[in-house]
């Protein structure tokens, strides 16, 4: 019976997943395709443009080992939640930033927000894959693909006609998607005491 369960896959939590790792990705990949708003509204150069670049980065991949770290030693169901209203806090006040400061404050809290995303929902496709870890690390990275293909499109269709503050219609998939992320911290605990049985 225990070897059952721990074979079993669960597809709704990995599409869900996929769904969310979508959106984390699809507001990082926002970034680099708004510099030339950026750029023409801040009047910025590009050495500034190469330090949004630097900060955002080191942001969204330094943080993401002291994370893991973390959640290994003690268990974080909702480490995700917390990232993606990082996520949606870089990214309103990136909308309505009024500075370069704010600028670069926003970026580095949407970086922030991607670097606790990341370990605790890799973890959970982990436990969800059953025995199909290929699979279900598949789905979980054409989430994550998907999202920084659609950002420069996004882009081009939507901040570049009605200007930066349109950003922040982008919170409301933040919001649906930290939802989704509580529902699949609910089930971690369910999932995980099967994955160890």
């Amino acid at each position: 019976m225990a070897t059952s369960m721990r074979s079993k896959t669960y597809i709704a939590v990995l599409l869900i997943l996929s769904s969310t790792h979508l959106v984390n990705d699809l507001i990082q990949s926002l970034i680099p395709a708004s510099y030339p708003i950026l750029k023409a509204k801040y009047s910025l150069n590009f050495v500034q443009i190469g330090v949004i670049t630097f900060t955002f980065q080191l942001a969204g991949a330094f943080l993401q080992p002291i994370i893991g770290i973390i959640t290994d030693k003690y268990s974080a169901p909702y480490s995700p939640v917390v990232g993606m209203l990082f996520t949606l806090v870089g990214l309103l006040s990136l909308a309505y930033a009024s500075c370069y400061e704010m600028i670069l404050l926003s970026v580095i809290l949407i970086g922030i927000g991607s670097s606790i995303f990341h370990p605790e929902a890799i973890r959970m496709a982990r436990y969800a894959a059953g025995r199909r870890q290929g699979l279900a690390q598949g789905i979980f990275q054409v989430g994550g693909q998907t999202g920084g293909a659609l950002g420069p499109l996004f882009a081009a269709f939507i901040i570049v006609p009605h200007g930066l503050p349109s950003l922040s219609w982008f919170s409301i998939l933040t919001v649906l998607a930290m939802i989704l992320l509580i529902w699949i911290g609910r089930k971690q605990h369910q999932i995980t005491s099967e994955f160890s049985s």
